[in-house]
């Protein structure tokens, strides 16, 4: 019996499934979590990986926790600086279709991205982070974004994030995504800058500038996700109670927003960098392998299915 498309488990089958197996460039796997989360996507067929990081390192690694490298393609380099310069490279070099951040940090992997050869990765899209989380209490999974990229986005910015959120969703087969763009109230109000960005962003989606999207905004949290609350404002809109990506206001926002959903509601959260010329699978040692699997399965689907971007 098939899954339905909103869960973890369809996502990794799905992808497991794909008739071509993208070749993942994985930029210094110099740690248990980075390496046996790849050596985990590889065996559920995930993705090829390409293992870019010092060499000798990663075999002791590997022989120290059991794992088996087999026939895995090793590309020797000295250091994670390194490593993030030569992971890069295979994709610009045609080698890789993805790219996996290991065991060095988040601004130096995309450091490599944005600058390699003078324009790296880059797109005429700006880069963007995206949580799609399972949560327990909610229905169908959940977009969260931005949590890990962009720290003060401008209007601009907000576009490209939630164009990078949909075009996800839509590739994903979950269907035109219900986004709505999140602040402290449901109302346009010079106070709060937020709620006229949520409010000129919709707007936008209606001249046609973001597209494949039903939008609305400013949201409050509880009249995003509860219908109830919804109406009791009288919010009729046919996101406000069922969103299905939410847009958080900065950084901050959208990370606590998610972290409180994965430690205090018992959510899982996978999570990729969109807007580069292929998706970016990022994951953290605090994540659970059921959630580096499921990020590595999302990018392996979206990138088989993504039109490029210029």
């Amino acid at each position: 019996m098939s899954l339905p498309l909103s869960s973890f488990k369809a996502l990794k089958q799905q992808a497991a499934q794909l008739t071509q197996r993208p070749v993942c460039a994985v930029a210094h796997p110099c740690d248990a979590a980075s390496l046996g989360s790849t050596l985990d996507a590889a065996k559920e067929g995930v993705f090829t990986p390409l293992l870019v990081g010092p060499k000798a390192r990663i075999h002791a690694i590997a022989q120290e926790q059991g794992f088996d490298l087999g026939q895995i393609e090793i590309i020797d380099a000295p250091h994670s600086h390194a490593s993030a310069e030569l992971a890069v490279l295979q994709v610009l070099e045609g080698k890789a279709q993805l790219l996996k951040k290991g065991s060095l940090h988040t601004d130096e992997l995309m450091h490599a991205v944005v600058s390699v050869r003078g324009k790296g990765l880059r797109t005429e899209r700006r880069l963007s982070h995206v949580f799609i989380m399972e949560v327990p209490s909610y229905k169908g999974l959940l977009f969260i974004t931005d949590a890990a990229i962009n720290i003060h986005p401008d209007l601009q910015t907000k576009a490209d994030i939630v164009q990078n959120a949909a075009d996800l969703h839509v590739a994903l087969g979950l269907g035109v995504p219900r986004v709505a763009v999140l602040s402290a109230v449901e109302t346009v109000t010079a106070k709060i800058p937020s709620t006229i960005e949520a409010a000129a962003l919709c707007k936008m989606a209606d001249r046609g500038q973001i597209k494949s999207v039903k939008i609305d905004g400013p949201l409050a949290m509880d009249n995003a996700i509860n219908i109830e609350a919804a109406q009791t404002k009288g919010i009729q809109s046919e996101v406000a109670g069922r969103a299905q990506v939410l847009i958080a206001p900065d950084l901050e926002a959208g990370n606590m927003l998610a972290k409180n959903l994965t430690f205090l509601a018992g959510a899982e959260a996978a999570g990729i960098v969109l807007g580069a010329r292929v998706p970016i699978i990022l994951t953290s040692r605090a994540d659970s392998a059921h959630a580096r699997l499921t990020s590595c399965a999302v990018a392996a689907l979206y990138a088989s299915k993504q039109t490029p971007i210029l």
